[in-house]
């Protein structure tokens, strides 16, 4: 788990320095370069550290940089308050042991189902592990499916009522779910049951390769959504989630509609 852990780590920092241009850094740009981003050696000498120590980053060798080190290429890429916290938590070395769904406490569980708005909760995979009627009445019965079906990336980027239920702001609510999933990708590869997850989106969402690949990553924040019901029509909602003081892994996400559409 070590090794892999520093490979994605050393991803990490590579899609964060190719994204940078020479001119973002008041370097200047001498012209066309053979790859996109800066020179290995250009951020090394950003951070105050030699190059062959930093291509051992990016090439995940089993390295441990120090805290210093680790805010000295933060700095040096440009990274946002998400982004090094991210950095932090691949260079500590991620999650221990084989992943094992999360199991809802039962009043937890009976909390959920109780409430009038719809709510699901979802654990570090994204598997959904409870949720209320009001949710199915929106999304889907997600009693009726498979367990391995039970997930919301799975149903966002592989169900074609996802689509149609979030239009026109599918592609960036799906893009943005793909990054927040991301930061949890990151800390448990190489577990199989991540891995699988993610391949089973690659093969069957055209777009998911294109934003894995941009390795976004970004924290929940609440936030608004605009849907189209297939039998309610447009439908307004203000959404937010929370974790379970039962099960910090446990994440609450719920949605309360905006009824003033149209007054």
């Amino acid at each position: 788990m070590g090794v892999r852990r520093n490979v994605e780590l050393g991803e990490f920092l590579q899609s964060r320095r190719a994204r940078l241009k020479p001119e973002d850094v008041g370097l200047p740009s001498e012209g066309r370069r053979r790859a996109a981003g800066l020179r290995r050696e250009e951020v090394a000498r950003r951070s105050g550290i030699s190059t062959e120590w930093y291509v051992k980053l990016e090439q995940g060798r089993v390295i441990s940089p120090s805290a210093e080190t680790l805010a000295s290429l933060a700095k040096a890429l440009m990274l946002s308050a998400v982004e090094q916290a991210h950095l932090r938590a691949l260079a500590q070395g991620g999650r221990d042991g084989r992943f094992l769904r999360e199991t809802v406490p039962e009043v937890l569980r009976m909390v959920v189902e109780g409430l009038a708005e719809p709510a699901y909760l979802t654990g570090e995979r994204w598997d959904v592990l409870a949720w209320n009627n009001a949710a199915v009445q929106l999304f889907t019965d997600f009693a009726t499916l498979p367990d391995e079906d039970r997930n919301i990336l799975v149903y966002m980027l592989l169900d074609p009522a996802a689509r149609k239920l979030f239009g026109r702001s599918w592609a960036a609510e799906a893009q943005r779910m793909v990054s927040l999933f991301r930061v949890n990708y990151d800390l448990w590869a190489p577990d199989p049951s991540f891995v699988e997850l993610v391949e089973r989106l690659r093969a069957g969402c055209p777009e998911f390769m294109a934003w894995w690949r941009e390795h976004g990553v970004s924290a929940p924040v609440s936030g608004e959504k605009h849907l189209m019901h297939a039998s309610r029509g447009p439908l307004d909602f203000r959404y937010s989630t929370l974790k379970a003081n039962d099960d910090p892994r446990l994440k609450l996400s719920i949605y309360v509609e905006n009824r003033r559409r149209g007054k």
